[in-house]
């Protein structure tokens, strides 16, 4: 029997995800897709899970789209594959999943992160890297663009100039650099990505849940926002948070010097 091309372990509150296709770079297919969507729509209706981490089995994150899957790769008459449809099927939806997925979301890269996957990294809530991982927008070199969300998110992320030389040159960028940049939020020792990252995710999923996605939601809206505009989303969204029941416990908590029991989702 085959084995899963995404495996999913829970502890606590935190769910891990890992793509695992190794001997291919945890490259995307439609297989993986199919499994990696379920998985978090899963994870999106399970009120024990609080926060995911997404990593890749072996020494690489995700290598990106797999060229050889039917939904790339040229068709056998040497007829070209209409992108559009393998987009629409599935890096769409993806995109569309993580950014209304209910708890926080954590990329841990383990390895290089390339193409698509690159992208899928970036579009996670909060990326963690092992200090050999690397970041490769590597389109330009089958003579495409940076797809997933990666036109969107790379000048929101390093500046215009940055994500022009990073897309139009391909070229590998380290983990260290990402850090240094503000690609991605933090860059660490190979050997404590684990821990760095359980770290982290068991923090995120002891915190007010409804409250950090309410801020992924203001923090992505606010980029197309003039700035009253902003203001009004922000008196919006705090309304009805200052209803919520984080919101009465955090501040009892505080006033009782206790520590607070958050339990919104």
């Amino acid at each position: 029997m085959s084995q899963a091309v995404v495996l999913s372990s829970q502890s606590g509150a935190v769910l891990t995800l890992t793509l695992n296709r190794p001997a291919a770079l945890n490259s995307f297919t439609g297989d993986m897709h199919t499994a990696l969507m379920a998985a978090l729509n899963q994870a999106a209706t399970e009120v024990s899970v609080r926060c995911v981490v997404v990593t890749g089995a072996g020494r690489a994150f995700c290598a990106g789209q797999d060229l050889t899957d039917p939904a790339a790769a040229p068709k056998a008459s040497g007829e070209p594959t209409d992108l559009r449809d393998l987009i629409d099927r599935h890096y769409t939806p993806l995109l569309a999943r993580m950014r209304s997925l209910p708890v926080p979301l954590i990329a841990a890269v383990n390895g290089v992160a390339a193409g698509a996957g690159a992208n899928f990294a970036l579009a996670c809530d909060m990326v963690v890297a092992a200090d050999n991982a690397s970041f490769i927008q590597a389109f330009s070199k089958i003579g495409l663009i940076p797809d997933t969300g990666g036109t969107w998110l790379l000048p929101r992320l390093v500046g215009g100039a940055r994500a022009m030389g990073l897309a139009m040159t391909g070229d590998k960028l380290s983990a260290a650099d990402a850090q240094r940049i503000g690609l991605i939020w933090q860059c660490v020792p190979t050997e404590s990505l684990t821990t760095e990252v359980k770290t982290l995710a068991d923090k995120l999923a002891a915190m007010p849940t409804a409250a950090l996605v309410a801020t992924r939601k203001a923090l992505h809206a606010a980029a197309s926002l003039s700035f009253d505009d902003a203001l009004a989303a922000e008196a919006e969204l705090q309304s009805a948070l200052g209803f919520a029941h984080d919101y009465q416990e955090g501040v009892a908590a505080f006033q009782a010097k206790s520590a607070p029991v958050f339990t919104d989702r």
